[in-house]
């Protein structure tokens, strides 16, 4: 008597979800959030750090408000965040001399070091997570998340077109 062993199988998911592209988007928005953690995690920091101080690096915003409403973050939210990165010494922070509700932000040199670390780390993240594309292929993905990104997030689309007329001089 013989007696077959099985291979232990992948659930499939039922076709109605795997042809849904807005299915598929949620599902590879949660995975490319859960490597991003991971990734950033190891390096101490979180994504949300990587956005205030680039944010910074670009020197238009340096007050609290400012940098908040630039990355659509709760005023709240943005005080943690700056907490966490004066803690570490990315950051400093300033009461303006004329109005002392505001506190303007700068980024540090060694803030300036640790963007540089976060930005090599997601491109390797984008590169890995991309990887089965060709740069034709990303470039169209870009695009049409881009014309999406019109439509249903506005202050993000506003925010590419506003750095791609920068790269365009």
């Amino acid at each position: 008597m013989t007696t077959e062993t099985s291979l232990p199988t992948t659930p499939r998911l039922p076709a109605e979800l795997a042809s849904s592209t807005t299915f598929l988007l949620k599902r590879l928005g949660f995975a490319a959030k859960e490597q991003a953690l991971e990734a950033y995690d190891k390096a101490g920091l979180h994504p949300y750090h990587h956005a205030v101080l680039a944010v910074l690096d670009e020197g238009s915003r340096q007050t609290q408000g400012e940098i908040a409403d630039a990355l659509n973050y709760d005023r709240g939210q943005l005080v943690g965040l700056l907490d966490e990165l004066e803690e570490r010494g990315l950051v400093e922070r300033q009461r303006d001399p004329t109005d002392r509700r505001r506190q303007s932000v700068r980024m540090t040199p060694q803030g300036k070091k640790a963007l540089a670390k976060l930005r090599t780390l997601a491109v390797r993240l984008e590169d890995n997570f991309l990887a089965n594309l060709d740069e034709s292929q990303r470039a169209t993905l870009h695009a049409l998340l881009r014309e999406l990104a019109r439509q249903h997030l506005p202050h993000c689309a506003f925010q590419q077109e506003n750095a791609a007329v920068a790269a365009n001089g």
